[in-house]
């Protein structure tokens, strides 16, 4: 990974941990439930909406120890008992929905005596919007998380590139030496070409002033030969 996307991710995860412990709003809404008004709480969490409703009914089934009933993306919860928020069993109907900006989990909880709300049971409202916010956190805890473990992995896919890179400077000047020593082989080899060159230069000329010695001999010897054929014929 290129040095300037690891930055950005680093930077990307900075950012989102300012925006997470400054946006886990809990307010309080009603929402229409199969025609039926409710009041009840909501959170709005800047994750992935299949995600967090993932989580959420993770969190409804696993957490709460009892299951839940579906429909149309309503949860509904009978007889629950959620010790931070009341001892007593309690009624729960919740829904998640996607945001352009995230993801908001609504519920409504029926304490038996009272619905929640926020001036009819201040206490119980305190503690189901730490419950909310506390949910919210464990989500924004584990993207994060993710973040570091990406971000850890680039960084390690980043650092072997640098080696990576570092090898291959190793390499190309093993190559630059190599072509060094090969130039001066090749340069003592034109030298030792040129020597040989001029040998045979100096041969060359050796052999046309044997040549031309040759060539005198032979015009020496028939000028002889003439000589003595010219004697021989004045015998009588």
């Amino acid at each position: 990974m290129k040095p300037g996307v690891l930055l950005s991710l680093l930077l990307v995860c900075v950012m989102t941990v300012t925006g997470y412990a400054q946006k886990s709003p809990v307010d309080e809404t009603d929402m229409a439930i199969k025609g039926i008004p409710r009041k009840g709480q909501r959170v709005t969490i800047q994750l992935d909406s299949k995600r967090v409703d993932d989580s959420w009914q993770k969190q409804l089934s696993e957490k709460f120890g009892s299951k839940f009933k579906s429909d149309k993306g309503v949860y509904t919860m009978d007889a629950v008992v959620i010790e931070d928020i009341s001892k007593t069993p309690i009624r729960l109907i919740s829904k998640v929905d996607a945001t352009p900006t995230g993801t908001t989990v609504w519920w409504s909880i029926d304490l038996g005596n009272a619905y929640l709300s926020k001036d009819a049971t201040p206490v119980q409202w305190k503690s189901s919007e730490k419950y909310l916010k506390d949910f919210a956190r464990m989500l924004y805890r584990e993207d994060l998380a993710v973040q570091v473990s990406e971000a850890e992995k680039a960084l390690v896919s980043s650092q072997n590139n640098h080696m990576a890179v570092i090898s291959k400077a190793d390499v190309i000047k093993k190559d630059i030496e190599k072509n060094k020593v090969k130039k001066q082989e090749i340069q003592q080899q034109l030298a030792a070409n040129a020597a040989e060159l001029l040998q045979y230069n100096n041969l060359i000329d050796m052999n046309l002033k044997e040549q031309e010695a040759a060539r005198a001999d032979i015009v020496n010897m028939r000028v002889a030969l003439e000589a003595v054929k010219d004697r021989m014929s004045k015998i009588e």
